[in-house]
């Protein structure tokens, strides 16, 4: 693959969009950002809620401890139960619905194998006699397709399911197959930037300290988190478990008019969202950092978002907290982000820890 702008080249991006990261399953991804975040760090462990840490010593040992999140796990589902003929039933793992990424290939992720299935409604070609589907259709019930009008087809039957480790509790994922990043001119789009772009911008956070000699100002904890889409419960663990009273996590960012937002701006710095209002000094100085450094921040007052870092600070496990978001059309979606955004987000984040 060609080159993005800050010299990686988009294998990774690519490699880290692959990997499967259901929430509380996140080892594949976890695994990739191990073998890229090691080099850089004193210290990189994984700790008992399955977060990835890495440490990076600070330059001033009085200096306050800081934690900058990015979350390993995506939107996916879970066996909730198996019908007589082999189909699946799912719930959601996080806040989706079907219609998020379209019926189509899945991946079912048993303890021994991982097998192949359809994300299914049924024919469109039907009546009444069939009501899932019915209710459904634009003209006759209007009503938004949910988890229960769906079911995965696997073509197997329970006890062969079984024997592939596959039953109630196991993950589902969209299929690899449709994770494929593509550019759209100076855009980049694919399922699941939420959160893999993040988690590129700490690896090339980590890599960028080290090409160029700088540290951080205090102690600097980079944590790969899990189960965020889910509550944010790694984080609650990192933060309650790590020094330090600032939490800082890296997310994607809706892109709308209600919140004065565009993909073609400059990175997002959140003031609030439905969790907390972040703290005023954290937002000023990370739209500082990004003014000197020739961006045009763009502060916002989101809703019906939630990150991390606020999860953290609403439990009264982060005292500080600050988010800061690469501008993202159709988040929880097929997101699209602009080739620059990647490259602006670790500028800002390597400024914002050597100042602070």
């Amino acid at each position: 693959m060609a080159e993005v702008d800050d010299g990686f080249t988009r294998d990774l991006l690519q490699e880290l969009l692959w990997a499967y990261g259901p929430c509380g399953q996140e080892d594949a991804v976890r695994d990739v950002c191990g073998r890229e975040v090691g080099p850089h760090a004193e210290r990189t462990w994984t700790d008992a809620a399955g977060n990835l840490v890495a440490r990076i010593g600070g330059a001033d040992p009085e200096a306050p401890a800081t934690r900058i999140l990015a979350h390993l796990d995506e939107l996916s589902m879970l066996v909730k139960r198996i019908e007589p003929d082999g189909r699946l039933r799912l719930t959601p793992l996080g806040t989706m619905y079907p219609a998020n990424f379209g019926l189509g290939l899945v991946a079912i992720l048993g303890d021994d194998e991982t097998i192949c299935g359809v994300l299914a409604l049924g024919s469109e070609h039907t009546t009444q006699e069939t009501p899932h589907v019915w209710r459904t259709k634009p003209d006759q019930g209007d009503k938004a397709l949910d988890w229960p009008d769906v079911h995965v087809f696997t073509g197997l039957d329970p006890e062969q399911l079984a024997k592939s480790g596959i039953g109630p509790g196991t993950r589902v994922c969209i299929d690899r197959s449709k994770r494929d990043l593509i550019e759209i001119g100076d855009y980049l789009g694919c399922y699941f930037m939420d959160d893999r772009a993040a988690v590129l911008t700490l690896l090339l956070l980590a890599r960028r300290l080290t090409a160029t000699g700088r540290r951080p100002a205090g102690d600097l904890h980079l944590v790969f988190t899990t189960n965020e889409e889910v509550g944010g419960v790694g984080a609650a663990y990192a933060c309650r478990t790590l020094p330090g009273d600032l939490t800082l996590a890296v997310e994607v960012g809706p892109t709308e008019a209600e919140y004065g937002t565009t993909v073609t701006g400059g990175p997002i710095v959140a003031y609030s969202d439905a969790q907390c209002v972040y703290d005023k000094g954290v937002a000023d100085r990370l739209c500082d950092v990004a003014r000197n450094l020739g961006y045009a921040p763009q502060a916002a007052v989101l809703g019906a978002f939630e990150s991390d870092a606020s999860h953290a600070k609403a439990a009264g496990l982060s005292p500080q907290a600050g988010l800061l978001c690469l501008p993202t059309l159709s988040t929880h979606g097929y997101e699209v982000i602009a080739r620059s955004a990647i490259t602006a987000v670790t500028d800002v984040l390597v400024d914002f820890v050597v100042q602070i």
